[in-house]
């Protein structure tokens, strides 16, 4: 490769613990093969308008040390080239104009579909890899594969959500936690999940229906009066601010003015899902007489440019050494992955959504025994409080209910659901002869 050619690097979206780690290792790996190496500022932002003054030449002196922090050196930005043919063709040009002709691109779903379209339209001239990147965890990759700066992520939010469970049992109050995930509910479970919140919402458990703002409010209610009838003021839900998706259009009519991002997406920050949702079911408790005191939190900007915990170190580090190493080896198109310790390039092909022609989304696998568990630990309202007149006698006494009339205003919140919820959980003795004894309705499975 001739030395006058040049290696870039251009991160895109939002930011995630450890981009700097990727930047640093990939900018090593080439400064030691001899390749100049420059960092394209703030995304696709300038490149794609034909600006190419905001670039900064990387060497190792300048990023050795770089990987400890949060944030990214050569900034971020969710400017989009593939909004407007002119723009992804400005941005062509001005990579070629910069002497690059390879580029590596750091972001989630979004920045890999502009990246495998920046390939297509240099048409052989710019070799392309992108490496993942997401706090969301939500990129098409093996379920036991995360993307980069999640574990950071969920680490730095079981820390807050710890803090606020006993903040809210000195308090006798509960926490509403919106925890950031676009589309899907991997972050939100994985706090909830590890913190042992008292339940988390995430949009996968409404199978891609929409659902109703009366059904989120009212497991909302459910929780915190079966909670009471427990003789617990308290509680932490952490809801996945992608549940706004998935509420029906017309509930979300009485917030106004929706702002939409560059990808078209709805800006979810914008929408304060939790101040929303505390009116809301501080209205419906005012039905049973009960009062309680909730607190709507958002956490996601807290997590985002947090130093990345050492597992994020490594692994980004790894991700950044193979993203320059198969550039360099004149590979091309490819997302760049680690499995189980092996580098495996996922063609860019191979990332398409047949049917949106869009990258793919990972959602959470809610049939697995992972999200049964999960489950089986919330406080919530269940299929089983339903027939169990005991439970639900306790239940309707703290709502001032009948039985009957207590079934008649939330049975309808566990028709759907999953008998996998329960099967999944109920783990079953393998050949060996060992087991894992799971109670379910009083019997030992």
């Amino acid at each position: 490769m001739s030395h006058d050619k040049k290696l870039a690097i251009l991160v895109a979206g939002g930011p995630a613990p450890g981009i700097n780690s990727v930047i640093g290792s990939a900018t090593i790996r080439g400064a030691l093969e001899g390749v100049d190496v420059l960092g394209i500022r703030d995304g696709f932002e300038w490149i794609m308008k034909g600006d190419i003054s905001h670039v900064v030449p990387l060497g190792i002196e300048e990023v050795s040390r770089i990987h400890f922090r949060g944030g990214s050196y050569i900034g971020i930005s969710r400017a989009n080239p593939t909004k407007d043919p002119h723009h992804l063709e400005s941005a062509v040009i001005s990579l070629l104009r910069l002497n690059v002709d390879r580029l590596i691109t750091i972001g989630g779903d979004d920045t890999a579909y502009s990246a495998m379209k920046l390939e297509q339209k240099g048409d052989g001239r710019i070799r392309v890899v992108h490496v993942p990147k997401t706090i969301d965890n939500d990129l098409d990759l093996p379920s036991h594969v995360d993307t980069f700066g999640y574990q950071t992520a969920r680490h730095y939010g079981v820390e807050i959500v710890k803090n606020l469970m006993v903040d809210a049992r000195t308090t006798s109050r509960w926490y509403f936690v919106i925890a950031m995930g676009r589309k899907a509910g991997h972050l939100a479970l994985g706090i909830g999940k590890a913190a042992g919140a008292t339940l988390t919402l995430i949009p996968e458990e409404f199978a891609g229906q929409k659902v109703s703002f009366k059904a989120i409010v009212d497991t909302l209610v459910g929780a915190i009066i079966k909670r009471q009838s427990y003789g617990r003021r308290d509680g932490v839900a952490v809801i996945a601010e992608g549940l706004v998706l998935s509420i029906d259009p017309q509930d979300l009519a009485q917030v106004r003015d929706i702002e939409m991002d560059a990808h078209g997406n709805v800006r979810i920050a914008e929408v304060n899902i939790g101040e929303i949702l505390k009116a809301a079911v501080v209205d419906r408790l005012k039905e049973f007489g009960l009062k309680t005191t909730i607190v709507a939190k958002n956490i996601g900007y807290e997590l985002r440019c947090a130093d990345p915990i050492p597992f994020d170190l490594e692994y980004t580090r790894d991700l950044g050494y193979c993203a320059a190493k198969y550039l360099l080896s004149d590979g091309n198109a490819a997302m760049i992955s680690m499995q189980g310790g092996h580098f495996v390039p996922v063609p860019f092909k191979d990332m398409l959504d047949p049917e949106t022609a869009k990258t793919r989304v990972r959602m959470v696998d809610i049939h697995s025994t992972r999200y049964a568990i999960a489950r089986r630990y919330m406080i919530r309202l269940r299929r089983d409080d339903f027939e169990d007149p005991h439970e639900l006698a306790k239940f309707a006494a703290t709502a001032g209910l009948t039985l009957a009339e207590f079934r008649r205003q939330f049975g309808y919140l566990v028709e759907s659901e999953l008998p996998a919820l329960i099967l999944a959980a109920d783990l079953k003795p393998v050949e060996s002869g060992g087991s894992c004894p799971v109670r379910y309705n009083g019997e030992t499975h």
